[in-house]
């Protein structure tokens, strides 16, 4: 069995956890994806089977589309809400003109530092081990460009956005840094990935059809290219 399964990750599941329940559902030796979800981010996970496992950099080049909310006032130690809080909902009062004129100055080409709580590699060691042990090195940077950005609701604290970024962007990173550029500092509340590459959350399997799909229905829905 060989090709390319798109997933919606639920909130909650690991990418590694979706893998593990394809493959152990499906009795597929090999496994993987392209473009890593955080936890707490729901939407479109490139599943690639068999011979396809090889071609996990070309898929995860791919631009990639988001829907978002993040919550001005407040802060974490992982950029988002499921970590520890370092700033709890500090009053906010911008107007909608300030807050559309910060999320522009982010559109194009950016220097974006990446999180701690990050898969990136440190003289050998992921980023987010060292951040779990409080460790603090000096974290590298890297040009990301930001295709579209749009304001899509305001409802302070909250502000939903949607985009469209190359591979590498860290929409924790972003949600962070427009916090600091309004002065009030912010965190991700929630994120959805809408598209990767060609593939869009409307061809999507969710968990209740990978659960009641058997292995031949499942190579009716695996793509060739």
């Amino acid at each position: 069995m060989d090709g390319i399964l798109i997933v919606d990750k639920p909130q909650g599941m690991t990418s590694h956890d979706v893998v593990d329940l394809v493959r152990k559902r499906f009795a597929i030796e090999k496994v993987g994806h392209a473009g890593t979800l955080d936890p707490m981010a729901t939407g479109v996970l490139v599943m690639l089977i068999g011979g396809f496992t090889k071609r996990s950099m070309l898929f995860a080049s791919d631009d990639k589309d988001y829907e978002g909310t993040l919550l001005l006032g407040s802060t974490s130690d992982t950029q988002d809400v499921c970590g520890r809080m370092t700033r709890s909902q500090g009053e906010v009062n911008f107007t909608n003109e300030e807050i559309r004129g910060v999320f522009n100055k982010f559109l194009g080409e950016i220097e974006q530092r990446v999180p701690m709580y990050s898969a990136v590699k440190f003289k050998g060691r992921k980023l987010y081990e060292l951040a779990r042990r409080g460790v603090s090195v000096k974290v590298p940077s890297r040009m990301v460009r930001i295709k579209k950005i749009e304001v899509t609701k305001i409802s302070l604290p909250q502000v939903s956005f949607r985009l469209t970024c190359t591979k590498g962007t860290y929409v924790r990173q972003l949600a962070s840094d427009i916090g600091d550029a309004l002065g009030s500092g912010a965190c991700l509340s929630s994120l959805r990935r809408t598209r990767s590459g060609s593939f869009t959350i409307d061809e999507a399997l969710t968990m209740e059809d990978l659960n009641r799909l058997s292995r031949s229905d499942l190579e009716d829905k695996i793509k060739r290219s």
